[in-house]
Formats: structure tokens, C-alpha cells, sequence
């Protein structure tokens, strides 16, 4: 069966909306995904206290509750820095290109060049990366009408509602009833998940102290700056004197919107004499907090410690952000191999001896001054030149050869 006519039966069905929303498209038995009980989370401020409570959660040995510590780490990603981290070096492998590769080591042009196209690939290494942050993802195909045409998408399961330790999911994480999942008849097909089962709790589980420590000291901080930026006033009055006491009060309150406080004539007040300080303590506590989430997430410290960076660091962080892209990248093709490609070909989307590979990683600087050098001796294939530096090349550029000037004299040159 060629190519052409796999990928019109596989993405040309013609699936009725009745099916669609009975959930008995191409055969799958009606979806996890919908039956999942939203939830909303409480944005109460967190503290060490509830991530050490998530993490016991998470550990038990018998009926291990997932969903606080991933709350936890919703939370905390919210801030711009751990984001930040983390999404660099995410869409670092998911903007690499791939090809798809027959059995004999050739480039299937036509299906590399179909599924480039398709949004579920992208979807599905988004949940392969996931799990290096979060341990674990499971994942759901499902035909959905697009334009009257039914798309093969694919959605990753809400990561509080399953159990990756036992094999459940849970509808509703707050109840106890729950499912097997790996024992049910589309495990492998229409669903299929990755990461580790008894393992760590992911990156970011590192990461949330260093956050909380990050938003105490934002918060100390603030407050520092309202102290310092516009000190508190006092006014002394009568206080047993109701009149007054009204009057002082709607005086300060007409002075301004700065902290006041009214005290009796008869009293004192004198502000403590404390430590003098420009915030320098939080500054230095927020920047290590940074620091920490960056080696755990990135490997190094990129482009941040601007006071003591350097020209040869930074090329030697971005280096070693550069290993773990590419060890991102040999985890996606053998996820792909291991589990994504058998369960397409079992949906008939792939055909057989296919594998997902990308281009080994190249130091193009360095290869363009050897091309350089070498075009002085050699011929170099123009095709070659458009495809791995993207260089139009239109042919050889032509030489003016040199005017040679002759001091020799003619023979009627004197007259």
C-alpha cells in the first residue's frame, strides 16, 4: 500500500458528529479526557509546609495522591523566571527538525513532509519533554471535526487525575474511585504514556522551595521599599476627645495615602532602631534562588549574573545547555520508537519499518570556515550549500582578470 493511500484512510474517514461525540471514533472507546471532573484549585499562598504535605502525598506506598504536588508545581511555574527556563530549553527540541527514515537508513520524504504538518506531533513531544519536569505524562488520541473533516489530535490526561505508580486514573482526583488504565483495551493505541513510574518527582520538584524563597523575599522586599519609599506618620492628640480624634483622622487622611497611626498627647512613640539596609539581603537571596532554578533546569547559569559574566562563559553555558537539548532529543526518538510509532501503526497512520530521527547536531560556524577554506582548492555542490546553510546559489561568480601594465616601449614610441 503506498503512502499516499495509507494517509487518505487513515486522515480522509468520514466520521459522523454523532460518533464524534458518542466517542466511538475509529474504533476508541469513548475517551478519558471528557470524563475528567474540572477542579478548581485554590490560589492560597503556599508554603514549605504544604509542599512537604505534597511530597509525603505523592510517596505513600499504598493509594499515593498525585494531584497536590502537580498543583504545586502549576503554581509555581507562574513565575517568570522557572517559566522562562524551562521553556528555552523545551522549544530548543520541539523547533528541531526531524526526518522520518525507511528501513534501509533512506529519508521517506513524503511522510517526513505529512507529519511536519500535523499538530498532534507536536503535542506529543511537548508530553515526552513534560516528563522530564514532571515524571510522567499519559496521553489520549482522538478524531475531532475540524471544518467538517475529522483530525487526529492528541491531549495529555490531566497529570492530578492518574496514578502513574499503580496504573489509575481517577475522574475525579478528590474521590476514590478510579481505573485501570493500562488494562484497558486502547492501552498502546488511543492511549499511551511516558516517563517513569517509581521514580523521582521531576525537576521542578526541586525547583519549588527555591520559588517560595523567591516570593518571601519579593514580598519582604515590597514591603521594605513602602517603609522606606514613604515612612509611616504620627499625629498626637486627645484621644479622649471623640471630636478630635475625627478631626486628626480626617486630616492624615487628607495629607495622603502613606501608613498613619494617632496616639494621646501623653504618649511617645520611637521607631526601633534596626539593621540599615538598602534590600541588599533579598536582592542576594532572589538572584541565588535564580541561580538554582537555572542549574536544575538549564544544567548552568545563562545570561543572568550580568556583573560576572563573561564572553567565554557564556559560550560555555550555552554548551552545556546545548548537551541536555540533545539528550532531550534521544529521548523523544526512543519514546517514538518504543511507544508512538506502534501505537500509529496500530491506528493505521504509520506504515511498518518507519523510524523518527533527527539530524545530528553541527557546529555550522566552524563548518562554514572550512567550506571557505576548501572553495579556494575544491569544487563544493551548490545543492549541497542551499541545504545545509540556506544559501541560494545560482552559479560561480566570474573574475575580472588583472589589467597588466607594461612599462616596455614600442617601437614608435618616439617619433
Amino acid at each position: 500500500m503506498s503512502i499516499k493511500t495509507l494517509w487518505k484512510e487513515a486522515f480522509g474517514k468520514k466520521v459522523t458528529s454523532t460518533e464524534l461525540a458518542a466517542g466511538k471514533t475509529s474504533g476508541s472507546s469513548g475517551g478519558h479526557i471528557s470524563k475528567i471532573i474540572p477542579k478548581t484549585v485554590s490560589q492560597t499562598r503556599q508554603d514549605i509546609k504544604n509542599y512537604v504535605d505534597a511530597q509525603n502525598a505523592a510517596q505513600l506506598e499504598q493509594d499515593p495522591k498525585f494531584y497536590p504536588i502537580h498543583n504545586l508545581y502549576d503554581n509555581i511555574l507562574r513565575d517568570l523566571h522557572l517559566q522562562s527556563q524551562v521553556n528555552n530549553r523545551m522549544l530548543k527540541s520541539l523547533s528541531r527538525a526531524f526526518t522520518i527514515k525507511n528501513a534501509d537508513g533512506t529519508t521517506n520524504e513524503e511522510l517526513t513532509t505529512a507529519l511536519q504538518n500535523k499538530g498532534f506531533v507536536f503535542q506529543i513531544n511537548k508530553a515526552i519533554l513534560e516528563t522530564i519536569f514532571r515524571r510522567h505524562s499519559l496521553g489520549e488520541f482522538e478524531y475531532k471535526m475540524v471544518n467538517n473533516e475529522p483530525v487526529l489530535t492528541f491531549d495529555t490526561i490531566a497529570r492530578q487525575n492518574v496514578d502513574p505508580v499503580n496504573g489509575y486514573i481517577y475522574y475525579d482526583y478528590t474521590d476514590d474511585k478510579k481505573v485501570k488504565y493500562r488494562e484497558q483495551r486502547e492501552y498502546g493505541s488511543w492511549l499511551i504514556e511516558f516517563g517513569e513510574k517509581n521514580t523521582t518527582l521531576g525537576l521542578l520538584d526541586g525547583c519549588v522551595p527555591m520559588v517560595l524563597f523567591k516570593r518571601f523575599a519579593n514580598s519582604c522586599h515590597s514591603e521594605l521599599c513602602e517603609i522606606y519609599g514613604i515612612p509611616p506618620r504620627v499625629m498626637k492628640t486627645n484621644t479622649q476627645d471623640e471630636v478630635m480624634v475625627e478631626r486628626a483622622k480626617q486630616m492624615m487622611a487628607d495629607m495622603g495615602t502613606a501608613a498613619y497611626f494617632i496616639i494621646d498627647d501623653s504618649e511617645t512613640f520611637e521607631f526601633a532602631k534596626g539593621v540599615t539596609t538598602n534590600g541588599e539581603v533579598y536582592t542576594t537571596l532572589k538572584n541565588f534562588c535564580n541561580n538554582e532554578m537555572s542549574m536544575g533546569i538549564s544544567g548552568t547559569v545563562v545570561g543572568q549574573d550580568t556583573k560576572n559574566g563573561s564572553n567565554g562563559k557564556e559560550k560555555t553555558s550555552i554548551g552545556i545547555l546545548e548537551d541536555l537539548v540533545d539528550s532531550d532529543l534521544s529521548l523523544i526518538e526512543q519514546c517514538w520508537r518504543d511507544t508512538v510509532i506502534p501505537a500509529l501503526q496500530a491506528l493505521g497512520v504509520l506504515p511498518a519499518g518507519v523510524m523518527y530521527k533527527y539530524d545530528a547536531t553541527e557546529d555550522l560556524d566552524a563548518l562554514w570556515k572550512m567550506v571557505v577554506e576548501a572553495a579556494k582548492f575544491l569544487e563544493i555542490d551548490p545543492k549541497w550549500i542551499e541545504q545545509k546553510f540556506g544559501i541560494k546559489v545560482i552559479g560561480t561568480k566570474k573574475t575580472e582578470p588583472a589589467t597588466q601594465l607594461s612599462l616596455s616601449m614600442g617601437e614608435g614610441f618616439f617619433v
